[in-house]
């Protein structure tokens, strides 16, 4: 079994059973080469909703035996270890043991030096076995034997694991014994970032910030469609401006979603370009994600995902111009951020612009957003 792609997205598996991977059918492998792969695969409709609340007890569990939980999928989570040694009898086995009593029997542990050999070593794992752990002078071994079909895991590589397995690169050390000027001149900074996966290295995590519920549903009469759907959607935007949780907040990303009459469930986030809490601009942001709703529901809901600045700050009237203008930059980042992860927004850094490497004149640092408080607008 599989799961099937969601509708209207790219037509890509999700998650796979054991018997699925055995035909080597991955998540994130294209639906046409799944199928070709396992012709008997067994496709399973999506129901984002049910992942999205089941996945959050998930990460609560983890966070109630101390982790600070990264997560940026359904289905995987990282977290340090270290930090918690000292309340799970001391060692790496006490934190494992206390982990899987979090988490039931049913789940797959690993532990690496680092993000993505963690998540390797977890598909090395069995459901009711003993987690499969990889010491720091083992990684590097550990990895090479691996496909590279397992960069599929990250969504900011796109097409790179395609590529490579055109190009006769079909193994993690295959990958990491290319030279980095080579990688870097023909796939740039996605190969680089790969090149350091092969290799061992990753970037710091970056666990979840505590959320704040704030969700209104609405049941709707049978082939509910039209003017219907936009009744619905204005009362549901009236309810959560209504809600005690968000008043004197703009809101700066939304998600609607819907549970079919067929079964099943869907979702669409929109993030607002100007955090807001006037009805009509939330309502002309969300109105054509329900337009795109591809089946009879039998409810919707609205969803607050990340609020904004006070609702009421309206700034000063008179302003310098280059205030402006950088409170304005500052919006732009936040709202990148939100719609696209941390990373959306960088600068770049001059470092040896004389070098006759591209690769060594400049990098890529995080832009740093310093508008002071009370002077978002």
């Amino acid at each position: 079994m599989a799961l099937a792609p969601e509708a209207g997205r790219e037509q890509m598996v999700g998650e796979a059973s054991a018997p699925a991977e055995a035909f080597g059918v991955v998540a994130g492998m294209r639906l046409g080469e799944a199928l070709s792969r396992c012709p008997e695969l067994r496709l399973v409709p999506p129901d984002p909703e049910a992942v999205r609340g089941l996945w959050h007890e998930v990460l609560d569990r983890i966070e109630r035996i101390g982790g600070a939980p990264e997560s940026e999928c359904a289905g995987a989570a990282f977290f340090e270890a270290d930090g918690l040694r000292g309340i799970h009898g001391g060692d790496l086995a006490g934190v494992l043991a206390a982990t899987r009593r979090s988490l039931g029997r049913g789940s797959r542990i690993g532990a690496a030096p680092s993000r993505f050999a963690s998540y390797c070593a977890a598909r090395e794992a069995r459901p009711r076995r003993a987690p499969v752990v990889v010491e720091q002078r083992e990684a590097a071994g550990f990895l090479a034997g691996l496909p590279t079909a397992l960069l599929r895991s990250r969504p900011e590589f796109g097409p790179l694991p395609e590529v490579l397995d055109r190009l006769g690169v079909r193994t993690l050390g295959e990958l990491a014994a290319l030279p980095s000027r080579s990688v870097a001149e023909r796939f740039g900074h996605p190969g680089l970032l790969a090149l350091d996966l092969a290799r061992g290295r990753d970037t710091p995590l970056e666990p979840r910030r505590p959320p704040e519920p704030v969700s209104e549903r609405i049941e709707l009469p049978e082939a509910a469609s039209g003017q219907q759907l936009e009744r619905a959607l204005e009362m549901l935007i009236a309810r959560v401006l209504a809600r005690r949780e968000r008043r004197g907040r703009a809101l700066r990303a939304l998600a609607v979603s819907a549970r079919f009459v067929a079964g099943g469930t869907w979702r669409e986030t929109a993030t607002l370009r100007i955090a807001s809490a006037d009805p009509e601009r939330i309502r002309l942001a969300l109105g054509p994600k329900l337009a795109e709703l591809p089946s009879p529901a039998e409810s919707v809901a609205l969803e607050v995902e990340a609020f904004g600045p006070p609702a009421q700050d309206q700034g000063r009237l008179l302003d310098e111009e280059g205030a402006a203008r950088h409170a304005r930059l500052g919006e732009a980042v936040r709202q990148a951020r939100q719609a696209a992860g941390e990373s959306a927004a960088m600068r770049v850094l001059d470092v040896d612009p004389d070098s006759r490497l591209p690769e060594r004149r400049s990098v890529l640092a995080p832009f740093v957003d310093s508008t002071p408080k009370g002077r978002h607008r």
